[in-house]
């Protein structure tokens, strides 16, 4: 018949592409309407109020006084840096930083290395070694709290009972106490999360290297800074730099415990920025807290670095 396709043929190529066009299409718009309730509620509860308070740190906006917003340029920042208390408060981030991190490696790391061996009832021990880790910071706050109190406190009450001290010791009432029982607490809290972190790169490592290192002859000593400690450096330098944020961006305890106190002596930049909200002063306290996001965005890119894959060499 005259016009009719031959048996066989292939179909019109703007057939399918059209109709290949209106399916992308159509899964768009249904991407898009299954994403919009999520894209609206972060944009309205985490995008708006971080654009709104950063815009209050180049602003004189106090509660106290509404009555100026004005622009104030870098005002609050330099406020910021000339406060004497400044310079305590940094301080005193570091040495919360610090001296929370290193005792939480070690005691981590022991922790994993005692779990790593099989023993009767290892599991009881694992979940009660990771119990609190499950536990609120603030409520691990208050328990402290109530342990380091000066009349009845279980801590005095032990090292009175061994002898260690003659009398109750004011730990929350003297500073450098105070700086040491909000550290302890920290410690506590967090060496679970690196006896998980630990175990888990540790079951990882081949048994047959260590039965090898046997059979040469070395020691536990030597096993462990020639196996063990390159097989896990990889996970422990990045639990390591993560911990390192939490801990800069964790104010749960200190506030439980001290509220910055005594005489402010406490306070790292957090906690000072909840202090300095509280009364009212919501350009410095939005100053403080983009100094905040900008240094753990600083930690953010040495971790996604860390991160990132390696490209094979070629």
């Amino acid at each position: 018949m005259r016009g009719s396709k031959p048996a066989g043929a292939p179909p019109a190529p703007h057939t399918n592409y059209h109709r290949k066009k209106r399916f992308n299409a159509r899964t768009a718009l249904t991407l898009l309407a299954f994403m919009a309730p999520a894209a609206i509620f972060v944009g309205i509860f985490t995008y708006y109020p971080m654009i709104s308070g950063s815009q209050m740190a180049f602003r004189n906006w106090n509660l106290n006084d509404l009555s100026d917003t004005s622009w104030v340029g870098w005002g609050n920042f330099i406020a910021l840096f000339e406060n004497p208390e400044f310079g305590t408060i940094v301080r005193n981030t570091v040495v919360w930083v610090v001296g929370s991190l290193v005792p939480q490696v070690v005691i981590g790391f022991a922790l994993a290395l005692f779990l790593k061996r099989k023993f009767k009832f290892r599991g009881a021990y694992q979940a009660f070694i990771f119990f609190p880790w499950a536990v609120s910071g603030f409520l691990i706050g208050m328990l402290f709290r109530w342990m380091f109190n000066a009349e009845f406190g279980v801590v005095n009450d032990l090292l009175m009972k061994v002898g260690i001290i003659d009398t109750p010791i004011p730990w929350l009432a003297e500073p450098g106490f105070a700086m040491t029982a909000i550290i302890v607490a920290n410690i506590w809290y967090g060496v679970t999360f690196f006896a998980i972190m630990i175990l888990a790169a540790l079951q990882s490592v081949s048994d047959e290297m260590y039965e090898a290192a046997a059979i040469d002859g070395a020691g536990k000593i030597r096993t462990f800074f020639s196996i063990t400690l390159p097989a896990i450096s990889v996970t422990l330098g990045l639990t390591i730099l993560l911990r390192i944020i939490w801990i800069f961006n964790f104010p749960d305890i200190i506030w439980a415990m001290t509220g910055g106190g005594p005489a402010d002596q406490t306070h790292i930049i957090t906690t000072y920025m909840i202090k300095i909200t509280q009364e009212g002063d919501y350009g410095q306290a939005s100053a403080l807290g983009l100094i905040v996001v900008f240094t753990l965005m600083l930690f953010a890119a040495f971790y996604l670095m860390a991160v990132r894959p390696r490209k094979a060499n070629r």
